[in-house]
């Protein structure tokens, strides 16, 4: 099989723009996600008794659905239930996000119940509030714990940009299959849609465990 790069040449702009939506929706899905599931962290441990079961069926839901399926009905399904209609890129956001944060919540929920009880005690009985307890005592701690697994809600969040494509979201898979299409020359294509996925997932993952390794420490309690 003879292989012929020159569609990729030829449209690597084409290619490029694409690469920066990717990057764009997974940085947002991202720290949309963790924000996300900060919060619902906290509700489920210090909210109200009524809202637990509520944000226990949100987490098993998120955690039991296709991703693609939840970008499918946001974008197809939320306009004829509740008229609201969202563009591709913040249809693909929000499903991204939604999906993602049920398993940022646990990751943070399961890092903040990490932290030895009596700290905790410790932090009360010397008059701290329940926010001072968490913003000096729980968080710097949990968040040291929890950054191995932050690396790995990031990897998802950049790999899952690719089901964005069935909507039409103009990142890197959707411009490889237009090229692809256009050029008949799949195996190439899609071959350098691999290496650029590669190309940003390795730093991004070697970068966190070079943090965690340095600062690792710091979460020992």
């Amino acid at each position: 099989m003879d292989f012929d790069f020159s569609p990729i040449f030829e449209n690597w702009r084409f290619l490029a723009s694409g690469l920066g939506i990717t990057v764009l929706l997974s940085a947002a899905s991202a720290v949309a996600s963790i924000a996300a599931g900060l919060a619902i962290a906290l509700l489920r441990l210090y909210g109200p008794a009524w809202l637990r079961p509520v944000l226990v069926f949100y987490i098993d839901s998120m955690r039991a659905i296709p991703v693609l399926v939840v970008l499918v009905w946001i974008y197809f399904a939320l306009p004829i239930l509740a008229g609201v209609t969202l563009s591709p890129f913040w249809a693909a956001l929000t499903a991204l996000t939604l999906h993602i944060a049920a398993y940022a919540a646990e990751v943070i929920r399961a890092g903040l119940e990490s932290v030895r009880p009596g700290q905790t005690r410790a932090a009360l009985a010397l008059g701290m509030s329940r926010a001072q307890l968490l913003r000096k005592v729980l968080l710097p701690q949990a968040t040291i714990r929890m950054l191995p697994a932050f690396g790995s809600i990031l990897t998802v969040a950049i790999k899952d940009t690719a089901i964005a494509t069935v909507i039409a979201v103009p990142e890197l898979m959707h411009k490889a299959e237009t090229i692809a299409g256009q050029s008949y020359r799949p195996v190439e294509v899609y071959t350098v849609v691999m290496v650029a996925f590669f190309l940003v997932l390795f730093p991004v993952t070697r970068l966190v465990d070079r943090v965690y390794q340095r600062y690792a420490h710091l979460g020992r309690s």
